[in-house]
């Protein structure tokens, strides 16, 4: 028997509002969802809830009757220009939501600065409860695994402090198996799974569009995939993150759920 809890990625289920995803997420195996309630960037895609109390005690109704939690919110970004007060509403959506962890970017080459950030930025979380996941992507400063475990330790390694770890980027980064060793146990509190080919020659925007656009389904690329999870712990949080614009036009959110969690397993469990 498994002892992997899994959670459906927003990019799995964008199509879906949050209370949509549970239910999807219930119905197809998954015991967490995670949720996009902040965009990536300024008029990007995102799921409505933050300010919309209708919506917010919908989903909670649909939490209580499904028993799918909310494992991680997306997005915060540390820019130049950084107030962790911006995302206020974000960290009391958390708390209502009782999600574990908030995924946060680093865009900042000044990484003293990103450092210092970063650490605010956890101690503004802390009494929501909440995680503060670091995913290092390497069209952005923090670029692979070694630079996520510098920051967070030159951050003082706040005690809600996390790095996630992207199949993707551990594929198309310059990260090792041995640079995800050397991460502590306490850092890790959950991962993400899909495919793609691997490589370090991809341009920015090819490698944005993967993310965002088309990734692939476990299993169908060259990412290190059983090495990957063969390194991370065994009983740690995987969240299924595979979006694939053509090939979701083909069938319903809950038919594409399924078929990411089966694609995920032989990796997995």
């Amino acid at each position: 028997m498994s002892t992997r809890a899994y959670s459906l990625a927003y990019l799995s289920s964008h199509r879906c509002t949050p209370a949509e995803a549970m239910q999807v997420a219930a119905a197809t195996g998954y015991s967490f969802v995670g949720l996009r309630l902040w965009p990536n960037a300024p008029g990007a895609p995102q799921q409505v809830l933050l300010g919309q109390a209708p919506v917010l005690q919908e989903t909670l109704a649909v939490q209580r009757d499904t028993g799918v939690g909310v494992f991680d919110l997306e997005i915060i970004r540390i820019g130049e220009q950084f107030d962790p007060h911006t995302w206020d509403a974000l960290y009391d959506a958390g708390a209502a939501l009782k999600a574990r962890a908030i995924l946060v970017a680093g865009d900042d080459t000044d990484e003293a600065r990103l450092s210092d950030n970063y650490a605010r930025l956890c101690e503004v979380m802390q009494p929501f409860g909440l995680t503060a996941d670091l995913e290092f992507m390497p069209w952005t400063a923090v670029k692979d695994a070694k630079s996520a475990l510098r920051i967070v330790q030159k951050a003082g390694l706040p005690s809600n402090a996390g790095i996630l770890v992207d199949a993707l980027h551990f594929g198309r980064s310059t990260t090792t198996l041995d640079d995800l060793r050397a991460i502590p146990r306490t850092l890790l509190h959950y991962a993400q799974i899909c495919d793609a080919e691997a490589g370090l020659h991809f341009s920015t925007e090819q490698m944005i569009h993967t993310a965002r656009c088309e990734r692939s389904l476990p299993g169908e690329g060259t990412v290190d995939l059983r090495g990957l999870f063969d390194v991370l712990p065994p009983d740690l949080p995987i969240s299924v993150e595979v979006v694939n614009f053509p090939r979701e036009n083909t069938c319903t959110p809950k038919q594409w759920a399924q078929t990411c969690l089966s694609a995920s397993r032989p990796f997995t469990d």
